[in-house]
């Protein structure tokens, strides 16, 4: 009987690993293009970009030209590692950075901000599950 009932367990525990991948590759895929589309707007025009670092956004400690390169570069490179899985953490990792930045500078309020926090802790905590790069290389190398 408890033979049959660990099949049964296993069975279930991949099925729901399945499905944890699904759903951490849906949520990487949502945020990277959030932060993806964020970063095609800055180099759309970039004296415009600069400008708002200048005027709106209160980044701290940068000066604002810096920042601009900064946050556009990781807006528009690590969304692409995120969406990949690879270096699953340390992309999403940084992107949390980034919403406490515009969460405590730019936007103070934002209710959305938290929900990318939570998606992004998730995904730093888990990985990108079976649909990344990460889990190829730990299922080759590891």
């Amino acid at each position: 009987m408890i033979k049959n009932l660990s099949i049964f367990l296993d069975k279930n525990t991949r099925t729901i690993t399945g499905l944890q991948s699904f759903a951490l590759l849906a949520a990487r895929l949502w945020i990277a293009k959030i932060f993806f589309m964020s970063g095609l707007t800055k180099i759309k025009s970039w004296p415009t970009t600069v400008s708002l670092f200048e005027q709106e956004y209160n980044v701290p400690l940068l000066p604002p030209e810096l920042a601009a390169y900064m946050s556009t570069t990781a807006e528009l490179s690590l969304p692409i590692f995120l969406a990949l899985g690879f270096i699953t953490p340390l992309a999403a990792i940084g992107l949390m950075g980034m919403t406490l930045v515009i969460e405590l500078f730019v936007y103070p309020g934002t209710a959305e901000h938290y929900y990318w926090l939570l998606l992004l802790g998730v995904i730093a905590t888990h990985g990108s599950g079976q649909f990344g790069i990460d889990y190829l290389i730990r299922r080759k190398y590891l």
